[in-house]
């Protein structure tokens, strides 16, 4: 800005000084400080819990909003905040152009001499005159000269201001006040001005550089960018509102999913299912409503089976019962051919209702509870049982060694009704077989149960279909010399039961048998066995 001419000393001049108020801080327009927390009343109360109010607005709405209104806080909080921060940058470098200009100032008064005699200035209004020929100013800069309080001279960089034209008389006695020494004065206009002042003193004379810098342009600068950027924030706000709201659509399509399944689920169709797609927390809602609805279908199948089963095999023995007893004769002998008639098919219509019963309950998951037990034990307490069932040869062909995790009671009751159906089709004195074997090692090892009898045997097309409700193998009559006091005729439901059984063990029943020549039942359970310990020599170091 200007060329120092040879150092002199200057020992009639004091060295000026200069001190800057401190920036004040920017807030945020609108923004007030917070006020304390007002203190509870004494004596008030709580006010009544007020039932929910039922939202109006559609969810993928009220999620837009408030992705729209979230966005919205931020970008005005960002733009505040960096209104804010450039405002207070503006006037850092006021300050910092004024405290520049006044360290040049100083220099100038300290080592400078005047030009045409070579010589410190003699008056303090040669040294303005001298220096402000010298400087070029900045853009909002304003320089003055005074010298025993009287301007003598300016530089101005402020568009629209006058260099020659007289400050304000206001303004400049707030300028010149010897109690301070910069500050900040606001104009008619209200542009704040930020301003520092150099003292200096040339013999006996004193004089003043003041030191203006306008923000108003820069803060108009910074105006118009924040305007830029809120345009350009609120596209960015459309464009968000856009994607906010396919967005919501998106996620919120499996819950229209799930309410169009729900809705369309009736009492006799549980079959619709909801399409699931992906493995996020939607998708996870989606396979857990079809879960709930597998359960109600199972439920639903199961309780329809049972109405169906119970009405088709109790209404002929109650048929049976009823007209009888209608037509009950008086004669003794009559009627006792009578009751033990109705009470032979109330027996059957109890054991009909208990094996429906126990293949309503096998839809459960504790119809089957699995514990380790000896499976030798197990066969041999199942074959002297069997024993009861009827006259015949029982003969027990081969025990598996070892233990299987089974539900022993449900097995027992599974081999139970093979042995009875065994009895059922042969005649006393007949040979009945009962065995148990282990198939397989590891984990592919399997129980195997099994009963085979001499009877008729079971043809090859209704093997196919024999573990199904009320099936016959066509060939069954009853035997006399039963168990019981009469005749066991067959519901049709016991090797349902069987079937029941192994299914819940996850395991299989099965059927062998060439007709005439009699059958083979068994039941095959999974009985992973466990990896064999590795035994551990401990060595003794010698």
């Amino acid at each position: 800005m200007m060329t120092n001419p040879p150092t002199q000393a200057l020992p009639t001049a004091a060295l000026p000084t200069l001190v800057l108020d401190p920036v004040e801080p920017q807030h945020a327009a609108g923004a007030r400080p917070e006020a304390p927390a007002a203190a509870g009343r004494p004596g008030t109360r709580p006010s009544p819990l007020r039932p929910l109010r039922r939202r109006t607005l559609p969810a993928r709405w009220r999620i837009t909003v408030w992705i729209v209104l979230s966005t919205l806080f931020t970008l005005c909080a960002i733009g505040l905040i960096g209104r804010s921060l450039s405002l207070a940058t503006v006037e850092v470098e006021a300050n910092a152009q004024i405290t520049q200009e006044g360290e040049e100032f100083v220099r100038f008064v300290t080592e400078g001499v005047d030009p045409e005699t070579t010589k410190p200035f003699a008056t303090p209004e040669r040294l303005l005159e001298v220096y402000l020929a010298r400087q070029s100013v900045d853009k909002g800069e304003l320089l003055i000269g005074l010298a025993g309080g009287a301007p003598v001279g300016s530089l101005s960089g402020v568009t629209g201001h006058d260099p020659g034209a007289a400050p304000d008389a206001s303004i400049l006695k707030t300028m010149t006040d010897p109690r301070q020494r910069s500050g900040v004065v606001t104009l008619a206009d209200g542009e704040p001005v930020r301003w520092g002042r150099v003292d200096f003193v040339v013999g006996e004379e004193t004089g003043s550089l003041l030191v203006a810098q306008f923000t108003a342009a820069d803060r108009a600068a910074v105006d118009r960018a924040v305007g830029t950027l809120a345009w350009v924030a609120l596209a960015g706000l459309l464009l968000c509102s856009g994607v906010a709201w396919l967005v919501a659509g998106q996620i919120l399509a499996p819950v229209r999913e799930v309410y169009r399944v729900a809705r369309g689920i009736t009492e006799h169709d549980l079959t619709e299912r909801v399409p699931v797609e992906g493995s996020d927390d939607i998708a996870q809602v989606a396979e857990t409503f079809n879960e709930m609805l597998d359960r109600l279908e199972d439920a639903h199948r199961t309780q329809q089976q049972f109405v169906d089963d119970a009405g088709h095999e109790l209404r002929t023995p109650i048929t049976v019962v009823r007209g009888h007893l209608e037509l009950l004769s008086e004669d003794p002998e009559e009627r006792q051919a009578t009751i033990r008639l109705v009470t032979d098919e109330l027996a059957r219509m109890s054991r009909i209702v208990s094996d429906l019963l126990v293949l309503a309950r096998a839809q459960q998951h504790d119809f089957v509870r699995l514990a380790d037990h000896d499976v030798a034990a197990l066969t041999l307490d199942i074959e002297a049982k069997a024993q009861a069932l009827g006259d015949r040869r029982w003969q027990l062909m081969e025990v598996a060694e070892g233990e299987a995790a089974i539900d022993a009671q449900r097995v027992t009751q599974a081999v139970l009704q093979l042995a009875a159906n065994a009895v059922q089709v042969t005649d006393a004195g007949d040979r009945i077989r009962i065995g148990s074997r282990f198939d397989g090692a590891g984990a592919d090892r399997r129980l195997s149960v099994w009963v085979a009898d001499e009877g008729p045997g079971v043809s090859e097309e209704a093997a196919k279909r024999i573990f199904d409700r009320f099936v016959h193998g066509g060939h069954v009559t009853a035997r006399s010399d039963t168990a019981g006091s009469s005749p066991r005729h067959g519901s049709g439901l016991g090797l349902a039961i069987v079937r029941a059984i192994t299914d819940g063990h996850g395991g299989s029943a099965w059927v062998e048998s060439t007709l005439g020549e009699g059958a083979t039942f068994g039941i095959d359970l999974p009985a992973p066995a466990a990896a064999p310990e590795l035994a551990v020599l401990e060595l003794e170091e010698r």
